[in-house]
């Protein structure tokens, strides 16, 4: 079976990398992203002649636009198996100059895009029979953030219970939701958010003294994606080199 899996926020950075593991094991991407012609140079830069990729403009708070965008990918594959919810902004302002408004914007975007992605692209797996969807939680919704804001580290937490409610609402259908919450990962996003004079102590704070693997997300991503991985839904994936521990 040629499977097709969607991934938000692709343009850039991890989305990047999930959208390539993908594509290695086999899956039709389509890259969505806020900007379209990010994700058109994602796109041809995974797959030149276009065969197997579709990109979309795609912005993750608007209900309408994930309709528009399962429409589009109906319309080109046929069908949809699997959404990995990866959309997000990431803020460092500190605790105490947090506006409300910054705070809205952050949380409303995060939260408001898995629950969309859940809401409109799950209903359609759920009616199909099946699917997965990933969604993109973090270890700062876990441990209160180390390197990251309030409000982002308050919406990833969000993002865990959502993965739950949805993993209820679709298992008896055949669609399976799980998150996986990274730590610092090499990633754009974390060397952007860790200056470089802090990252030595950063990365002393990690009990394996490394950043994680942005591959070997991807591959988790894969793993999780898979037909055979019908019995997990639910569950957070920790890939956090040691910081948190249960």
């Amino acid at each position: 079976m040629n499977q097709i899996a969607l991934v938000t926020g692709a343009g850039q950075g991890l989305g990047q990398r999930f959208c390539a593991s993908l594509l290695q094991a086999g899956y039709t991407v389509v890259v969505t992203d806020v900007r379209l012609e990010a994700a058109q140079v994602c796109a041809a830069q995974l797959d030149a002649n276009g065969e197997r990729t579709l990109a979309l403009q795609l912005d993750v708070g608007s209900k309408a636009d994930f309709e528009r965008a399962l429409a589009q990918v109906l319309e080109r594959f046929g069908d949809l198996h699997v959404v990995v919810n990866n959309a997000a902004v990431t803020k460092t302002t500190p605790l105490m100059q947090i506006s409300p408004e910054e705070f809205d914007a952050v949380v409303g975007l995060n939260l408001r895009s898995v629950f969309l992605g859940c809401q409109v692209l799950g209903a359609y797996l759920a009616e199909a029979g099946y699917g997965r969807i990933i969604n993109m939680a973090s270890l700062a919704g876990q441990n209160g953030g180390t390197a990251t804001g309030a409000h982002y580290a308050a919406s990833k937490g969000a993002i865990l219970t959502l993965t739950k409610i949805f993993a209820k609402e679709f298992a008896a259908r055949g669609v399976t939701v799980n998150a996986i919450a990274p730590g610092p990962i090499d990633s754009p996003a974390v060397h952007s958010a860790v200056p470089p004079e802090r990252l030595q102590g950063l990365l002393a704070n990690i009990p394996v003294q490394r950043l994680g693997d942005a591959d070997f997300l991807g591959d988790l991503i894969v793993q999780l994606a898979r037909p055979e991985a019908y019995f997990t839904t639910g569950a957070t994936w920790d890939v956090n080199g040691g910081l948190f521990m249960r």
